[in-house]
């Protein structure tokens, strides 16, 4: 599965526990944490302030943001190490295990995931704690997690969540900018989505109940595919479901139509860290100044860099963090 993929399973409610995200070839948590590194990123001779292991998820994003934090904690005086781990069902038990430190993740999913977790596989239908607004979800989600013995660290204006694209052309002829307009302007769209965008909240119900938008129909090409885009560009389609840190739009001659209503839910890019391991104010710090900085349109420009560009998610992260004034070049 994509990253797409992820970010949709933010709003399947009750299948929230089975949101997977594919790895590229982890390295097993059965190693020790002083085990050695992995995707690129290699511990210090002499960390001063101990072993921090830092998890991934095995997509570009979470790979490349991995390689940031594991960047920062290793100028914080930290040894570092890399851990690609197939989904979250495996990542969050070990990360309440100390067998990682600190994982990148996303305010609503997360939230949504624990809720389903404390709360039973229902509770993200039936009493879902996400919302798009981002300090009531992170609130959730830290009341969620402190009694599993995680800390979710503050969130920052990076966001990878659901979004819409159409073709500029589209965009252009019609006078849209937002899903606002869109609604306004009384246009028939197909949806180049999962077939499930039919019944999920996000998706063609919000979007009407929302916005106003008349779906005429779903074009089951999935989330974010190149299949999906390639729809709306030759116009068989009108809107792709995708998110808002896709990175391949530009060449699809797509672009975002703004969620203005806040239909979304909030899934801002956050640390979450195991608190007995990495509770420690000066981890906060040192990834603080990350989150302080980051945007979602770094976020685009990272992930192109590594998925276009084939550059290494170590390089990039060293290039970008460098360019912030957060490593010294």
């Amino acid at each position: 599965m994509s990253k797409s993929t992820r970010v949709l399973g933010a709003a399947l409610g009750a299948v929230a526990l089975t949101v997977s995200l594919t790895a590229c070839g982890g390295d097993s948590l059965e190693k020790s944490k002083d085990g050695g590194s992995a995707a690129g990123s290699s511990p210090s001779a002499e960390g001063g302030k101990g072993s921090l292991v830092i998890g991934a998820a095995g997509f570009t994003e979470s790979n490349v943001l991995a390689e940031l934090y594991s960047q920062l904690l290793k100028d914080a005086g930290y040894t570092t190490s890399i851990k690609t781990v197939s989904n979250r069902e495996l990542y969050e038990p070990s990360l309440e295990k100390g067998e990682i430190d600190v994982v990148p993740e996303y305010a609503a999913t997360l939230a949504e995931f624990l809720n389903a977790k404390v709360n039973g596989p229902k509770a993200p239908e039936e009493k879902p704690v996400a919302s798009s607004d981002v300090a009531a979800t992170v609130a959730a989600l830290e009341k969620l997690a402190g009694p599993l013995g995680l800390k979710a660290l503050p969130a920052g204006a990076a966001v990878d969540q659901n979004a819409f694209a159409v073709s500029k052309e589209f965009a252009a002829k019609n006078n849209l900018k937002t899903l606002s307009d869109l609604g306004k302007s009384g246009l028939k769209v197909k949806i180049a989505a999962g077939d499930e965008c039919a019944v999920r909240p996000f998706c063609a119900p919000g979007l009407k109940k929302t916005y106003g938008i008349d779906v005429s129909g779903i074009d089951p090409k999935g989330v974010g595919t190149p299949q999906s885009k390639q729809a709306v560009k030759d116009g068989t389609d009108q809107l792709a479901l995708t998110t808002t840190t896709d990175a391949t739009l530009d060449s699809f001659g797509l672009v975002l139509l703004d969620d203005d209503q806040k239909l979304q839910n909030a899934d801002n890019v956050l640390p979450v860290v195991n608190a007995k391991d990495a509770g420690a104010p000066e981890v906060a710090a040192a990834l603080d100044k990350l989150t302080k900085v980051l945007t979602t349109a770094d976020l685009v420009d990272l992930n192109r860099k590594v998925d276009s560009e084939r550059a290494k998610p170590a390089d990039v992260a060293k290039a970008y963090l460098e360019s912030k004034g957060l490593l010294k070049k």
